[in-house]
């Protein structure tokens, strides 16, 4: 099983990264995992609906061509679909039973992603209605990925 987190920007605080990579190291008996990092677009404080529009697109076009054919993605969207660690851990369980070896998980710059990213999205995911730093949000979903997998084999991590 292959989980890639395609994400917009550079991360640069040593905390997180620390902390993904010891849920990646985690995660190594499950599935290869990686992080996948694209250039953000500079915009500035203010911007037009166009603009903001244009960013996302730019923005768009590169998580798009880390996406394969096949991969199963998830869109992180504050729209998408809530779910407990139960249900979230379920349902990458079924993934993995049904064929789909190769997981996504995109995680935006901070204007959101695209209409063509969301579209190409086979599912969008919400953590909820607060905002979270785009840098702790990767953090939190290498946590909540590596929990689905101790859930799946029955660990007591979960309790």
């Amino acid at each position: 099983m292959n989980i890639k987190i395609i994400c917009v920007g550079k991360l640069k605080e040593k905390y997180f990264k620390q902390g993904i990579a010891e849920y990646a190291k985690r995660m190594s008996k499950f599935a290869k995992f990686q992080i996948v990092e694209v250039p953000d677009e500079k915009a500035p404080e203010s911007l037009s609906n166009a603009e903001m529009e244009n960013v996302k697109a730019k923005e768009g076009q590169r998580i798009l061509e880390k996406i394969k054919d096949r991969d199963y993605v998830y869109a992180l969207a504050i729209l998408g679909k809530e779910r407990s660690s139960e249900e979230f851990a379920a349902e990458i369980d079924k993934l993995t039973t049904y064929g789909h070896s190769d997981i996504d998980f995109v995680i935006g710059g901070s204007l959101g992603l695209s209409p063509e990213v969301l579209k190409r999205a086979d599912t969008q995911i919400s953590f909820g209605g607060f905002t979270l730093p785009h840098q702790l949000m990767r953090l939190v979903l290498s946590e909540q990925v590596y929990r689905a997998f101790m859930i799946n084999v029955g660990s007591p991590y979960h309790k």
